[in-house]
């Protein structure tokens, strides 16, 4: 599927069911140098689930219209601008590693366009490592290699894909390997330099849900402590939402792909929780 916006094409996927005009929409965000199909276990399910769903490439990635965007304020702002190019009103937002910094701050800067966060592989900060970084910024092909390795769990390197005959590192290699020119490099470096994930966290309203890997190697259960901090506590935030965190035993960063199953029911349950909580509230969105 794709959209225009600001003259550009914009590339979604919608889970092959553009679902009705009064289900609740559903935005997914995919990490550096990723795209659409990053969220390929995970749209299809939701879009005959109750939810309109759009797994967007962001600008410069994928089938979308460049250039990347180089900082994750702006690409917070191109996301609420898309959830009201597809008619959401409020969306949904969930987000897979540097896409959880971006739904943090559509959320910080255009709360009425988010009405719950589900951030997965996520922390206070994002730093890369500078081998990685400089292969990433001169379009070498060892970034791939080196980010889908400390990407997975040890287990993941020895096979466990989803489909039985297909290898969880090699696609995900080749997925990044097939991202744009540029594409890659400016993410990690927006992820690098982006230092506002805890004052975005003690700004949300929304209903959050937490899901991390207990043996991710990139985004570490313990980096993200700050950041949960700073959702629940009272005195950065006298609205603070309520938050849901689930660690998956035996899960690297690249969650989605690794245990999609388990993934997919967390995803669901998050969105059904903040539905919930939306209609106690009085439906407002």
């Amino acid at each position: 599927m794709q959209i225009q916006h600001d003259g550009r094409t914009v590339r979604y996927a919608d889970g092959g069911n553009p679902g009705d005009p009064d289900d609740p929409g559903v935005v997914l965000i995919h990490g550096s140098g990723m795209n659409r199909t990053a969220w390929q276990l995970q749209t299809r399910f939701l879009a005959h689930h109750g939810y309109r769903v759009a797994a967007v490439d962001l600008p410069g990635h994928g089938g979308s219209d460049g250039p990347p965007l180089d900082s994750i304020e702006a690409m917070g702002d191109w996301v609420a601008e898309i959830v009201g190019v597809l008619g959401f009103g409020s969306a949904h937002l969930v987000g897979h590693s540097m896409g959880t910094y971006i739904a943090l701050e559509t959320a910080k800067r255009h709360p009425d366009a988010v009405c719950s966060l589900v951030l997965l592989g996520t922390a206070a900060a994002m730093p890369v490592h500078p081998e990685l970084l400089d292969s990433a910024m001169n379009n070498i092909s060892h970034a791939g290699g080196l980010m889908t390795s400390w990407g997975y769990s040890s287990r993941a390197h020895v096979g466990h894909h989803a489909s039985p005959g297909f290898w969880m590192l090699g696609g995900s290699r080749a997925l990044i390997e097939v991202s744009p020119d540029g594409a890659l490099g400016t993410d990690m470096a927006a992820c690098e330099s982006y230092g506002g994930a805890v004052d975005a966290a003690a700004s949300v309203t929304c209903p959050v849900s937490v899901i991390l890997g207990s043996d991710d190697k990139m985004t570490p259960v313990r980096s993200a402590q700050k950041l949960l901090a700073a959702f629940d506590s009272p005195a950065l935030n006298a609205t603070a939402p309520a938050v849901n965190v689930t660690v998956l035993d035996g899960v690297g960063h690249m969650i989605q792909f690794e245990d999609p199953d388990r993934v997919r029911a967390c995803i669901a349950e998050a969105l059904r929780a903040a539905d919930r909580s939306i209609a106690a509230d009085g439906g407002d969105r």
